[in-house]
């Protein structure tokens, strides 16, 4: 669903400019500066409006969260939802998952978040999901042995995929579950969650912590053999 653009988005950002940071390949190595006393650092990817952003910052207000977002018009939304709750712990990006490892230092994230991700469900888009090897090694350049990912979906084929995509770069997983909320609501919603919930769709999630693991060099194609010439 496309986000519709927010009027007076730039006065609105700035409002919240406190806990917006305006350059964060700058603090790679020093985010922790922001909240030197914190427990974990924690990033979020693709935070929305930041219902789970303020839910889990509230509940854990001893954790540093970060929240990444590509969309300004969604983040907005979030920030200000974090500053009418007062809250000191959670700080936003506008920036982009494949640039992780330019924005965070060798093992300085505790745990990500990817929470309702696109699914891009067409085979060509595959390498967009971000539960794609490429972005699984981006992770393990940020996250130290024993780090986890946090996953959440209401898309069926994205998770059943995941699962197996996953453990092929060093995770294992654990908590796998294909309804979530079979029991009643557990954890920290997004808005989309809470919607699905009441529609009674199942949700998706499982952890997957971080295990050593050495990347297979790719062998070399075969060159095609050349073809004989025929004499006529």
């Amino acid at each position: 669903m496309r986000m519709r653009k927010k009027k007076n988005l730039l006065p609105r950002m700035e409002a919240c400019r406190a806990c917006q940071v305006q350059d964060p390949f700058a603090m790679r190595g020093h985010w922790r500066e922001l909240m030197p006393d914190a427990r974990e650092l924690r990033v979020e990817l693709g935070c929305g409006k930041g219902r789970f952003t303020v839910g889990t910052a509230q509940a854990e207000p001893d954790v540093l969260l970060i929240a990444v977002e590509k969309v300004p018009d969604a983040m907005v939304v979030a920030m200000e939802r974090a500053q009418a709750a007062g809250l000191h712990n959670v700080f936003f990006v506008v920036g982009d998952a494949a640039l992780l490892p330019d924005m965070f230092a060798p093992a300085e994230v505790d745990r990500l978040y990817i929470n309702f991700c696109d699914p891009w469900p067409k085979s060509n888009q595959k390498r967009r999901r971000l539960t794609h090897g490429n972005f699984l090694k981006c992770y393990r350049q940020v996250l130290p042995m024993g780090g986890q990912i946090h996953f959440k979906t209401d898309n069926d084929k994205l998770f059943q995929w995941s699962v197996e995509e996953i453990p092929q770069y060093g995770f294992a997983l654990s908590e796998v579950t294909r309804d979530l909320h079979a029991n009643g609501p557990v954890g920290v919603m997004t808005d989309y969650e809470a919607k699905f919930y009441e529609l009674g769709k199942n949700i998706n999630r499982c952890v997957a912590t971080m295990e050593p693991w050495t990347e297979l060099e790719e062998e070399p194609a075969e060159a095609a053999p050349a073809e004989a010439s025929s004499e006529e």
